[in-house]
């Protein structure tokens, strides 16, 4: 029978035993330790002390298993931990104890058992007492209003490893325990979470992302809301574990709670919608698939577009009068005001006089676009079926009007995901032709920004995605535009390499063999005088030097007949070229020797 019981306990099946097998097992275990503490034949004291510990020990197992009959959302985890091994606890007394009801002689001298071997045992079923009595008290805060709070001590299973009972405690906290200790819980596992990775990956193990999850449901406390946003943000900063909050159905959850929560809670949660997207492709598809997208271009597109005055006074309705309760509580002392370490509205955030109170509602706005922006833009980051649904949106002109009026941390954000759009343009002739065709009006503003910024910016942050973003496009400009190409001409001189570089690089698409109008650009780039800083380039760092040599060659070949390139001595610098890039550049060689060939022609 025993060897049946260790089989089913210890079986080799993937599926953890059911958890009414894991509570009864050490009681059977205890009932058969006294039966063996009866028959005992010799060390009958040490036996019977061990037989009143065990005693001890099935009284708090049996507490344990009727706390448990009654909870309806059992945090399993410590419980299997502590309850495993509370079994090989139990199991090695047995076995001692059953050593001690040998009468012959060399029975009992076979099986040699000493004073030394009882202590030992009795330790370890004191530590099992200390384990299952720290169960009890994690599970059971209401039992003594002096411990109500989230347990800090250490069990004896984890006095190695104290993190490992500090985050159950808190995870079980999350499960057992009234509202307050519901965010005090989140907040510490969020602390946790930024002190190392490694804790990160011990909430995971540990299964605290669905509780934490399951506290954005809560809309009638936008407080419990923030907490679990702030902790699983803390969390959701790798490809795995943000795969765990998708594996969790967190998708719809976080979708469904920004949504129809205050602006305080959208802040957050649009944060980590920005953080899951970015390192789960399959988040980014599933947040998609929510209408996630289309609910960030409506609301960025607040303040920007008359038609949506209905939305705007429906959204600063629900978002700003619950932002306004929240405060008249945290001033009756009802709330807490620190969320997640962050004060997010004091006392002086909804003031009396009026010019205060829009200030910091701006500012609220502020914050809130430029988190929305954030996760839109990890939203369309390397993914072309994003990208299409925030162009079949009013999300392109959106964005461009928010890069014409904004500045900071929101107009790059905007930025970035218009530069993901026009990327995703650039390798996706669907999505070029649809959104990018001539007379769109959103094109047409995307553009018209992106080259204002390049022209009038010296901030490399912003110039270097502009100026990439054009290359994505140069294929939809017609040649009659030649005011896209004077901008470019002039940033092949900028001080900062990497403008620069970027600049060669995305002149070169214009006048590359795959433009259809790669002649006409190639000419305008001559009449703009670009040959010259071209040929400085030359000059430049490896990459630099790579993309000024093929754009030098595209220009030649295209037009090469205008007297800059016999004045900026191009020829001899192609033939210089063509001596040694057959070792560095040996994909350029054949080029180089066209363009050189191209020249002589000319009468170069």
């Amino acid at each position: 029978m025993d060897r049946l019981m260790m089989f089913q306990f210890h079986s080799t099946d993937h599926q953890p035993p059911p958890i009414d097998q894991i509570l009864s097992h050490p009681i059977i275990l205890t009932d058969r330790i006294r039966l063996a503490v009866d028959d005992a034949k010799f060390y009958k004291l040490e036996c019977s002390d061990v037989g009143k510990h065990v005693d001890h020990l099935s009284h708090l197992l049996r507490s344990a298993v009727h706390l448990s009959d009654h909870s309806t959302t059992l945090y399993e985890r410590p419980v299997r931990r502590i309850f495993n091994d509370v079994v090989r606890n139990l199991n090695r007394a047995l076995t001692l104890l059953r050593k001690c009801r040998h009468r012959g002689f060399i029975r009992r001298f076979v099986s040699i058992v000493s004073a030394a071997d009882f202590k030992k045992v009795a330790n370890i079923i004191q530590a099992s007492i200390g384990d299952i009595k720290w169960l009890l008290t994690i599970f059971n805060f209401n039992s003594d209003e002096e411990e109500e709070g989230i347990v800090l001590t250490l069990p004896p299973i984890a006095s190695n490893d104290p993190i490992l009972a500090w985050i159950w405690s808190s995870i079980a906290s999350l499960h057992n325990s009234p509202m307050d200790l519901k965010i005090e819980a989140a907040r510490e596992l969020a602390t946790l979470a930024r002190d190392s990775d490694r804790n990160k990956t011990v909430i995971m193990e540990e299964l605290g992302i669905p509780p934490l999850l399951k506290l954005l449901k809560d809309e009638l406390s936008p407080e419990t809301q923030i907490a679990g946003a702030v902790a699983l943000f803390s969390l959701a900063n790798d490809k795995t574990r943000a795969r765990a909050i998708f594996n969790e159905h967190g998708v719809p959850i976080l979708a469904q709670a920004f949504r129809n929560s205050p602006i305080l809670v959208q802040i957050e949660i649009a944060k980590l919608i920005a953080r899951v997207a970015e390192h789960d492709s399959y988040s980014q598809e599933g947040f998609a698939r929510e209408n996630v997208i289309e609910t960030l271009v409506t609301l960025l597109s607040i303040n920007i577009f008359n038609d949506d005055r209905g939305k705007i006074n429906k959204f600063l309705r629900r978002s700003f009068g619950s932002a306004i309760e929240i405060n008249k509580q945290m001033e009756r002392g009802a709330v807490m005001s620190n969320f997640g370490n962050k004060k997010v509205l004091s006392s002086s955030v909804w003031p009396r006089n009026k010019s205060g109170s829009k200030t910091e509602t701006s500012q609220l706005i502020l914050e809130f676009n430029t988190n929305c922006s954030g996760a839109l833009w990890m939203l369309a980051k390397g993914n072309v079926a994003n990208c299409r649904r925030i162009t079949e949106t009013k999300g392109l002109l959106c964005l461009a009007k928010l890069i014409e009026k904004e500045k900071g941390e929101l107009q790059i954000n905007c930025l970035m995901t218009v530069m993901e759009i026009t990327s995703a343009a650039e390798s996706n002739p669907d999505i070029r032709r649809s959104a990018f065709k001539t007379n769109s009006l959103a094109s047409k503003a995307a553009a018209e920004q992106l080259l204002r910024l390049i022209d009038e910016s010296d901030n490399p942050v912003i110039m270097v995605p502009a100026i990439r973003s054009i290359g994505h496009l140069a294929r939809t400009f017609p040649a009659r535009q030649t005011y896209v190409i004077s901008p470019l001409v002039k940033q092949l001189g900028h001080v900062n390499p990497d403008v620069a570089a970027e600049s060669v690089i995305t002149l070169g698409k214009f006048t590359c063999p795959d433009n259809f109008l790669r002649a006409e650009h190639s000419k305008t780039v001559v009449d703009f005088e670009g040959v010259k800083p071209v040929m400085k380039l030359l000059r430049g760092g490896e990459r630099t030097q790579y993309h000024a040599l093929a754009l030098l060659c595209y220009l030649a070949l295209h037009a090469g007949k205008s007297e800059q390139f016999q004045q900026a001595r191009v020829l001899t610098a192609l033939e210089g070229a063509d001596k040694s890039v057959a070792n560095q550049y040996s994909e350029l060689k054949d080029l180089v020797a066209k363009a050189v060939q191209h020249l002589n022609i000319s009468g170069y």
